[in-house]
């Protein structure tokens, strides 16, 4: 694949034969040395790794992954600057992250100061974004990984602050100290290998968290869109249809009556129309390249600049042109944003305490960080430099225990953006196979360069609070993370596999489990994804905050239901059409 794209773009006779004579001594190099290939090219699964490293050895999997990555370290910064469209590639995926990722800062930003009163709020969320992925980006192994505080942390965030409320301590002490136990596990989990547990991690187990990701995107858009509502739209000033009504409303609330109370239905709308309009501009944007429309240059780029195109023109839409109502904006601390935890102050049956909450926290971590790197290591993307999974656990848990001394917010690997950032970086083609339509990646640039520049942005945007960018409406960012779950979806088999349910036979297209698995144990596979989704839904979506420390051992548990249950239920040589590794 890479040898034909290179075809296609040398420009001259001469550069054509080079190619062609490169190519030759490649071939003959690698059939006379296997290993070496192995060891310097190819993707190199959890299977293959465990077979190079001895087992028994202390730290092994550690080393091997510093040793492999370090050959590629200065590569690492030109493969971002020199080849073709690759410097329109670095600035279109550089802008791609900043606003992916300083938009869910924000608004995890927002969730985190209400859920800690202010503790842990946007300035701080951004700071630690700013400094976790540069740090990770300079020192990590796979750099493509893109780290970001989500959802699940925020959460556990709760949950802490919850428990420093009702034993009366000091939330900070109890953050930093729950944060100290849990780099610890981490530490001893990249030295002892534990990464190489993910082997057992299938494609199925992936698609199924990657999917509860996405829903949690959805609901927690829809979730802000629905309080709106509630807030403005349904309020008992709104039920009055007379002057009479108003007038007797306002008198008997004639004290505690605020702007808030009154009937401000324009507010809901115009929050409907900003996060759907968000969504409908940037899917529109980012499918630009399968319509008819000017030419395929100038419809590849309008796809690469959908994401900042659509929040700078609905951020526009929300704050200008429809200036006169007035939209919520995000509220920020300007106290000093980097203090010392008093840990020292914690007993230690408190300091014990704290490494129960840290053990799950570590799962979480663990599971987050491993299924993100498997997602973007994937066969799939044809990645060249090889993985790093023990080596980018120990970056993340010595990160995150500097974040933890300093009360700002966690960051681990994030789905989806870790695999947009692969795709946003790579060149696809489009097959055609039995009249149905196929993307696939024909190679990615593997570069460092757009994370560093892109956090670099993210952490002077300290010095855009609150102008510019509270003019950024709350309803744009929530219509972000419609669009990261709509776009994380392209190429999840699972999800491909649920719309099959409601599509006729007639339609389906010519895939390879489709092909070689009787219709009948396809759905019943994916109603069995189905099932374990559903059941990672209850648990994370769960009312009751302390249930939540469940669910990173729940993730940890698909993996034995899927190699001691799934095939007990599915024939084993319909699995491995069904869910073979990539």
């Amino acid at each position: 694949m890479d040898f034909r794209h290179a075809l296609m773009e040398a420009r001259t006779e001469e550069e054509f034969h080079k190619i062609l004579t490169d190519h030759t001594k490649v071939l003959a190099e690698e059939q006379s040395h296997p290993r070496k290939r192995l060891l310097s090219g190819d993707h190199i699964g959890f299977d293959e790794e465990t077979e190079m490293v001895d087992g028994c050895r202390f730290a092994g999997g550690l080393r091997d992954d510093f040793w492999r990555r370090l050959p590629h370290y200065v590569n690492d910064f030109k493969d971002g600057i020199f080849g073709h469209k690759t410097p329109q590639k670095l600035i279109s995926t550089t802008l791609f992250l900043y606003f992916a990722c300083i938009l869910p800062a924000i608004a995890f930003g927002v969730l985190n100061s209400k859920n800690t009163h202010g503790a842990i709020d946007v300035k701080k969320v951004i700071l630690s974004q700013s400094f976790g992925g540069l740090f990770f980006a300079m020192v990590g192994g796979q750099p493509l990984i893109i780290l970001l505080t989500t959802a699940p942390l925020a959460l556990y965030i709760k949950i802490i602050y919850s428990v420093a409320v009702d034993f009366d301590l000091d939330f900070y002490s109890v953050y930093a100290c729950v944060g100290l136990w849990n780099s610890f596990f981490l530490v001893i989990y990249s030295f002892t290998g534990a990464s190489r547990l993910m082997k057992w991690s299938t494609r199925s187990t992936e698609e199924i968290f990657a999917l509860f990701i996405a829903i949690a995107f959805c609901v927690d858009a829809l979730k802000e869109l629905g309080n709106s509502f509630n807030k403005y739209y349904a309020t008992p000033a709104c039920d009055c249809t007379t002057l009479s009504c108003l007038t007797n409303l306002t008198a008997e609330n004639n004290s505690t009556t605020t702007s808030d109370e009154l009937c401000h239905r324009e507010n809901s709308l115009l929050y409907m129309i900003l996060q759907f309009g968000t969504v409908w501009l940037g899917l529109t944007l980012f499918n630009f390249t399968k319509s008819p429309f000017l030419d395929a240059n100038k419809r590849e780029m309008l796809a690469d600049y959908a994401l900042p195109v659509a929040v700078i023109t609905m951020s526009f839409v929300g704050s200008y042109l429809f200036s006169a109502i007035e939209m919520a904006s995000f509220r920020y601390n300007t106290d000093n944003m980097l203090v010392l935890a008093p840990i020292q102050s914690l007993t230690p049956a408190a300091i014990a305490g704290c490494a129960v909450l840290g053990f799950p926290l570590s799962l979480l971590f663990f599971m987050d960080q491993n299924i993100s790197s498997a997602l973007v290591n994937s066969p799939l993307n044809k990645l060249k430099k090889g993985p790093a999974y023990h080596l980018d656990l120990f970056v993340v848990a010595l990160l995150n225990l500097v974040l933890s001394i300093f009360g700002l917010p966690w960051v681990h690997a994030a789905l989806p953006h870790s695999p947009l950032h692969v795709r946003a970086l790579a060149d696809v083609e489009e097959r055609v196979d039995q009249g149905h339509v196929q993307t696939i990646i024909v190679r990615v640039r593997e570069t460092r360069l757009t994370a560093i520049f892109s956090h670099i942005l993210i952490g002077l945007s300290i010095l855009m609070v609150p102008i510019p960018l509270q003019y950024i409406p709350q309803a744009v960012l929530y219509g972000l993370f419609l669009y990261i779950a709509f776009t994380s979806v392209d190429g999840n088999q699972l999800f491909e596999r649920i719309l099959l349910l409601i599509t006729e036979q007639a339609a389906y297209p010519p895939n390879h489990y489709v092909r070689r698995v009787p219709q009948r144990k396809m759905h019943t596979f994916t109603f069995v994804q189905l099932f374990q989704l559903a059941t990672l839904c209850a648990f994370g979506f769960a009312p009751l905050a302390y249930l939540k420390m469940v669910f990173p051992i729940l993730i940890l548990f698909l993996l034995p239901v899927r190699h001691k249950l799934v095939p007990k239920i599915i024939p084993g040589k319909f699995l491995e059409a069904l869910d073979r590794s990539h």
